[in-house]
């Protein structure tokens, strides 16, 4: 669960998950599969990175269902598998299964085996290349009754590294420090802690499956958010041979009929009385008294909550549920403080105090979908071989109410709740929920980003609701049946208190909402409910017992990571039909994916009211600049294989594109241009480089080298100002000259005087200032005139506000300020060159305050980007274009919204006039797009 989504820097990149068309083999057609189509790669797409041009290696088909072909004889279930995809490589295009595809487990059930296999790449794991075999087994033989999956034939990169992993750890940490510092523009400015907020693990090398494959190091960054304290767990893959981050994601799993083979009764699990064992009992918060398996601590001389009797495949497994002992949450993500201590209570009737934290909720709700699981799958605990299930209760934020619950691949967690919000454990689907995405991250691990993190959420909620819905027996046509998190509230009504609604009829083409990755792990809860919805319909229209195989049978014997919303459908259909479903129930499966808009090649609907300039840009945290009647931006090649290259155009889109950049193996970003020459960062192994080029055409330059540099880059006819940083994120500013490079002039960038978000034009910097004086930090927005080295104090910044992003034109500064720490809003302030007319265009407090990250201003313009506040996940919460144009009082209260497209805006560039240029998210790719005026205002 979790509120709406927030803005990261990137768009799109490697971390644009997308899919290819691949062909459904019938059993009566066991054909060669037809070549995989390629496809542009989408911020939020189905699936994984692109997939290999016209003339790659045919790819392997999606799926092959209904036929029955004797398995070799093996030793096991994975050899056999193997051997089976070796004998018949005229139809699954695999080379050598034996050595590019690992076991990665294999799920038995009722005569039935369902093998995983990891593909790698001379040894190195792909990521997403799961390809799956299903068997049956009848007198000591193998059946094949079907394939599906991912294998990318088209992979040729070396496996050699050029970073090692100590580079590799540093460059992440940077990476997810940026992107924290893009979201909000408080991070990162803490004083003398910055470089211990966040530490980096290296899991050694994963190849990403775009074309002909990126080597990258795998790193997972933990830490607290320098601004809100917020838990940090981010899995970054940096190129391992540039050191540039091409794909970053949260790890935390946040809360927002006949068949061929037995269906096991789900409902039979929810009985109140515990398996065989010690019995206690504690009251819900609801108030209702329930039974509890616990465990005499004798070392403690109390009763735990520790449940030996459901995990009978090891004695030494158990259920338990800890105290977070005012642990904050973002100590309890994807870490196991020493001092945690399972809740206890003198005697095995818990008290007051475990009802009030939520640990009765949480142990008795981690019973029953335990129950639910095992009882209704045969499942073994959540991982399917009888792992121990870890709930922790009372998490807090700094002390603070902490509402929301996650998994984190280990555990449970399960916050404090406020003053309207119960302990997030108090809902049985919350907690069936978070368990679910341990069942998850145990069979098809959907990637927690784009439609497959989507997908990922959709179950999680599908399950969880399931089971509360069963629990409660609310028939599935109860208006209230779909609502998640519903029962959490003290005060509201459910439908006001819920989270989400499996019943709000969303749809890809009226709802879908493109994001980049920063924005709530592209759209994770945002789209959610599209796919959720039509597994709740179908669970509505076939039967809970039925609905409920189908879902697990595709999540564990079809699913596999990189999967999206059209594959989702197909594993759902075919699960549907080895279950026996047909009929009336087929059709009604398939009727649901087709009422919510999932259906084939859907993207293709969704359309825009601005100019595309470039599309489908294929790059990951870079952003675009503007000036003179042209546009700037990265982009890598159609599959995104290549690191990433600088082009230009002109605004109108006349003319041809024009390459700035050398093809050299660095990662060319953070274009800026003023309509002269155009400056960027190239980013490689060695650190970072400032490189300039005439647009007119000639020699590359090299202006500036040093460790790392941050997204401000600007360029005002002989002046380039940078953002750069020292180790540990200590920023400064740095300005030269074209004609003498070697004389930069650098402010900041030390433990106690740093500097950030430098502009430039008409012969001025401005930029904010930040440093220790008498013991106490300033802030203070500065501006530099270049020609005479005076520098002017515009204003200086009260005490607790925070300084972000300026602008400046001929006659005005303008920046962004963040004065009322936490509210949710910020302020867009003007003032004239000497500072004074200080204006505020967008304020902080009232009824029109946004929430605005960045601002970009011309002669005629300024725009900022910008979300309005909103306590749900939706269209308005995202980060939209807003532009002043001032009136002859030059109040500029004209203000007005420059496109009305539905997705993400974001990395707005001011270019002649009121034309601004900007990367649009809306139709699940990363263009780059235009409007020459704003279009007023949207509904």
């Amino acid at each position: 669960m979790a509120g709406p989504g927030t803005r990261l820097n990137g768009i799109s990149g490697a971390a644009a998950l997308v899919g290819a068309a691949a062909l459904v083999v019938s059993a009566a057609a066991a054909a060669p599969a037809a070549p995989a189509t390629a496809t542009s790669r989408a911020t939020t797409g189905e699936g994984g990175p692109a997939t290999p041009g016209p003339g790659a290696d045919p790819a392997p088909p999606a799926l092959v269902d209904g036929i029955r072909e004797q398995a070799p004889k093996a030793r096991t279930a994975a050899d056999a598998a193997r051997a089976h995809l070796a004998a018949r490589k005229d139809r699954y295009r695999i080379a050598d299964p034996e050595r590019d595809l690992r076991p990665a487990g294999t799920l038995a059930s009722g005569g039935r085996e369902t093998v995983r296999l990891q593909q790698t790449h001379h040894g190195v794991p792909v990521l997403g290349g799961q390809y799956l075999v299903r068997m049956e087994r009848h007198d000591g033989r193998r059946i094949v009754t079907g394939t599906s999956g991912r294998y990318f034939t088209g992979l040729r990169t070396g496996t050699t590294a050029a970073i090692d992993d100590t580079l590799a750890v540093e460059r992440a940490v940077d990476a997810v420090r940026r992107d924290l510092a893009a979201r909000d523009f408080t991070a990162g400015q803490d004083d003398a802690d910055a470089d211990t907020a966040l530490t980096g693990t290296a899991h050694g090398l994963v190849v990403l499956p775009n074309g002909t494959g990126v080597l990258t190091r795998h790193i997972t960054v933990r830490g607290t958010g320098p601004a809100g304290g917020e838990p940090v767990l981010r899995e970054v893959y940096i190129d391992a041979r540039a050191g540039y981050p091409v794909l970053q994601y949260s790890g935390i799993r946040t809360f927002a009929a006949p068949a061929t083979a037995p269906v096991h009764p789900a409902r039979a699990a929810l009985a109140d009385d515990p398996a065989p064992g010690t019995t206690g009992s504690g009251v819900r918060l609801d108030g209702t008294t329930v039974p509890l398996a616990v465990t005499h601590d004798d070392a403690r001389d109390a009763y735990v909550l520790r449940d030996r009797t459901r995990i009978q495949s090891d004695p030494d497994h158990v259920l338990a549920t800890w105290d977070a002992g005012g642990h904050w949450a973002s100590d309890l993500s994807g870490a196991w403080p020493d001092d945690l201590r399972e809740v206890a209570s003198p005697t095995p009737e818990f008290g007051t105090e475990a009802t009030r934290s939520g640990a009765v909720d949480a142990h008795w709700a981690a019973g029953r979908v335990f129950d639910y699981y095992r009882s209704g799958f045969g499942r073994d605990s959540l991982d399917g071989h009888g792992m121990t299930v870890n709930s922790v209760v009372g998490a807090t934020d700094y002390g603070q109410p902490y509402v929301n619950a996650f998994w984190d691949g280990q555990k449970m967690v399960y916050g404090s709740g406020d003053e309207e919000y119960r302990p997030l454990s108090a809902a049985l689907d919350v907690v069936g929920h978070e368990m679910t995405h341990a069942v998850v991250s145990a069979s098809a691990d959907l990637v927690y980003a784009g439609q497959s993190g989507a997908m990922n959420e959709a179950i999680a909620d599908y399950f969880g609701n399931a089971i509360e819905t069963d629990a409660r027996r609310l028939p599935m046509d109860d208006p209230d049946s779909g609502l998640v998190g519903e029962t959490l509230c003290r005060t509201k009504d459910p439908r006001g208190c819920a989270f989400r609604d499996l019943n709000d009829g969303r749809t890809t083409a009226g709802s879908f909402l493109g994001v980049g990755f920063g924005t709530d792990n592209g759209g994770v809860h945002m789209n959610s409910t599209i796919f959720a919805g039509a597994l709740w319909d179908i669970r509505e229209e076939i039967g809970p017992r039925l609905a409920d195989a189908v879902v697990y049978k595709a999540l564990t014997e079809y699913l596999t990571p990189l999967d999206g919303f059209t594959r989702g459908r197909d594993a759902v259909l075919a699960a549907a039909k080895q279950l026996g479903a047909g009929g009336r129930a087929l059709t009604a499966v398939r009727k649901a994916f087709t009422a919510h808009g999932i259906v084939p090649h859907w993207e293709k609907a969704l359309g825009i009211d601005s100019d595309v300039l470039l599309s489908g840009v294929n790059t990951y945290d870079s952003r675009l600049g503007a000036g003179g009647g042209w546009w700037t931006a990265a982009r890598s090649n159609e599959s995104g294989s290549e690191p990433y290259s600088v082009w230009a155009g002109r605004t109108d889109g006349k003319g041809q594109l024009k390459l700035m950049s050398p093809n050299d193996g660095r990662y060319h970003v953070n274009p800026a241009t003023d309509g002269k020459t155009v400056v960027w960062q190239a980013h490689g192994p060695a650190g970072v480089d400032i490189l300039a080029r005439p647009l007119a055409g000639g020699p590359v330059r090299t202006l500036w080298h040093g460790r790392g540099a941050g997204t401000a880059l600007g360029v005002d006819g002989d002046t380039v100002t940078f953002a750069y940083y020292n180790h540990g994120g200590r920023a400064g500013v740095a300005y030269l000259s074209l004609k003498d490079p070697a004389n930069v002039v650098t402010i900041g960038g030390g433990t106690y005087h740093r500097a950030t978000f430098p502009a430039v034009g008409h012969g001025r910097i401005v930029y904010q200032d930040r440093q220790r004086v008498r013991a106490a930090y300033e802030s203070t927005t500065r501006l530099i005139d270049v020609a005479t080295g005076e520098e002017t104090v515009l204003q200086k910044a009260e005490p607790d506000a925070t300084l972000g992003p300026t602008a400046i034109t001929a006659d005005h500064v303008y920046w962004l300020l963040d004065a009322i720490d936490q509210n949710g809003t910020t302020t867009l302030r003007r003032a004239a060159l000497d500072g004074s007319a200080v204006t505020d265009l967008s304020p902080e407090t009232g009824p029109d305050a946004l929430n605005v990250s960045e601002v970009t201003a011309g002669a005629d313009a300024v725009t900022m980007v910008a979300r309005t506040p909103a306590a749900e996940i939706s269209h308005a919460a995202l980060s939209k274009l807003w532009q002043f144009t001032p009136d002859h009082k030059g109040d500029g209260t004209r203000r007005a919204r420059v496109s009305c497209n539905r997705g993400e805006q974001l990395s707005a560039a001011a270019a002649d006039g009121t034309r601004v240029v900007w990367l649009d998210a809306t139709t699940g790719t990363a263009d780059v797009v235009t409007r020459a005026r704003p279009s007023g205002t949207c509904a």
